[in-house]
């Protein structure tokens, strides 16, 4: 039987943290506190759904963050 994959933690970031950021901000701050892919949308954007581990997903208008979740 193969063992169970063990996944590494998620950053300790809360994604709340970078609503209001300029964008180029919240990317270089995401990627220092230990995310692997930042993805920025724009408002409404039509997304895959699919849960990528240490990806932070930003909604940006207006060249800032309005809304950031996981995966």
């Amino acid at each position: 039987m193969a063992p169970i994959p063990h996944s590494p933690e998620e950053p300790r970031d809360n994604p709340d943290s970078y609503v209001g950021l300029e964008a180029p901000r919240a990317e270089r701050r995401a990627l220092e506190h230990g995310w692997s892919t930042v993805r920025k949308l724009p408002p409404g954007a039509v997304i895959t759904m699919e849960y990528r581990f240490g990806r932070l997903n930003l909604e940006v208008e207006d060249g800032r963050v309005r809304r950031a979740w996981k995966g």
